[in-house]
């Protein structure tokens, strides 16, 4: 057959090299965006420095205590998003990191944290347009607090009630990891009146496990977190009771075989988020590239949820995939078809840029509007960038993914002025709103 050649008018030809280029931002669309009042759903804020206390307990698995590992270049040391955190924040005059200007800047931090004492943490989400914020914590304390803060607990140490040694062996991230939840436990236990796990599954599950859950949600908790990914694989198979109660049983302090003590693991997680379910406290998984040079990343892929997400046991349960899955973006456009299954941007937002980042967004709004959760993962990486700086830089990447997001959309046909207005206000805090019931 003959080739047929086709001549594109110049107009269409045109057209055709635009599709690629970048549109810029509607300002109009962005400027609404700024002035939201967000709901964060997850965040690590730290103590107001009140008195001499120093805060510990702002993270279960602090990455600061990990080996050296490469960083992404947007949060490494010497980042000048550090300088505009600085500046917005703190009236940082400077465009670089002179030693001379770093110690003014730590004098008028200083001077703001004495200034607003306990309300310090409040004013830092008066000046990032939060209204509330999800505060990832072993225990939360005076100057983080309701209303402004509502707390999110850590359960990763229920899993974990026999001798780790096997599992803690892997790596050297795994050992410090394993020391801390063993830490961790043993604060749970001594809550419930124990010295050391009781001799069987059913004793552990009824008088630790549960009533630990319901102390966290007594305490307000709204939901749980696991840091799992960092621990082990995300795939949690659906172990029988009596193969888990063996396991427990024929342990006894000796170290067990990984293989069996993953049973057990899978067995306590789905008990825990059933249980999280008749509490109505949703369950909150990391899901994403995480910190450290050992971190397995293939493990942390949200599809190995999916088992867990379709049980039908757990529907009664409502999760939420943290940090969005990083690299797995897709796969987590595609869990959102589960009913009870929610998602975040943070952490993706101090990682990566703007345009990389609305990318994931528009793909999420297209699929799932109302399964679309704001955060900011706010952290405190290190003296230059704490959890101010890290949720300065992640608010202001957020917003500004969301507004290209939706201006691509508006561009595409894909939706109105109006409803982006609407998806905006869903993302940044009508979501959550709904999710966990908030007045």
């Amino acid at each position: 057959m003959p080739c047929r050649i086709v001549v594109l008018p110049a107009a269409l030809t045109m057209c055709a090299g635009l599709a690629f280029a970048q549109l810029p931002t509607d300002s109009q669309l962005a400027g609404d965006i700024a002035g939201i009042k967000a709901i964060d759903n997850h965040a690590h804020p730290v103590l107001p420095a009140v008195g001499n206390a120093t805060d510990t307990e702002y993270d279960a698995l602090p990455v600061e205590s990990l080996d050296p590992y490469t960083e992404p270049v947007r949060t490494r040391a010497g980042s000048p998003l550090v300088i505009e955190a600085w500046r917005e924040l703190f009236g940082y005059a400077y465009n670089d990191f002179a030693p001379e200007h770093v110690r003014e800047l730590r004098h008028r931090k200083k001077q703001r944290m004495d200034e607003k004492g306990e309300h310090y943490a409040e004013w830092v989400l008066d000046q990032l347009g939060i209204e509330t914020m999800f505060a990832n914590r072993i225990a939360m304390g005076r100057g983080i607090e309701p209303p402004r803060f509502l707390w999110v607990p850590f359960e990763d140490a229920l899993m974990y009630p026999l001798n780790n040694r096997s599992v803690a062996a892997a790596n050297t991230d795994r050992k410090s990891f394993f020391g801390l939840e063993e830490r961790l436990l043993k604060r749970y236990l001594a809550e419930c009146g124990y010295s050391s796990a009781p001799a069987s599954l059913d004793e552990y599950l009824q008088k630790v496990v549960t009533p630990t859950l319901e102390r966290h949600k007594r305490g307000g908790a709204v939901a749980v977190k696991f840091e799992a990914a960092y621990l082990r694989s995300l795939a949690f198979d659906d172990t029988p009771r009596s193969e888990a109660a063996r396991i427990y049983a024929g342990a006894g302090n000796q170290p067990i075989a990984p293989a069996s003590y993953k049973k057990l693991q899978d067995y306590i997680l789905r008990y825990i988020a059933a249980e999280c379910g008749r509490l109505g406290l949703a369950v909150h998984f990391h899901v994403d590239a995480g910190g450290g040079g050992y971190f397995d990343v293939g493990g942390a892929n949200p599809l190995l949820l999916e088992p867990l997400f379709n049980d039908p046991k757990l529907r009664g349960a409502n999760f939420a995939m943290l940090h969005g899955g990083w690299p797995f973006t897709r796969e987590v456009a595609a869990l959102l078809s589960k009913p009870n299954v929610y998602a975040d941007f943070s952490s993706q937002t101090f990682m990566n840029y703007p345009r990389a980042v609305s990318q994931v967004i528009r793909e999420w709004l297209e699929y799932a509007p109302d399964k679309v959760l704001y955060a900011t993962d706010a952290y405190p990486f290190s003296e230059e960038m704490s959890w101010e700086e890290a949720g300065w830089v992640a608010n202001s990447t957020g917003r500004q993914a969301l507004a290209l997001a939706l201006t691509e959309m508006m561009h595409d046909g894909e939706i109105t002025r109006q409803r982006a207005g609407e998806l905006a206000r869903m993302v940044l805090r009508d979501n959550a709103r709904k999710l966990y019931k908030l007045k």
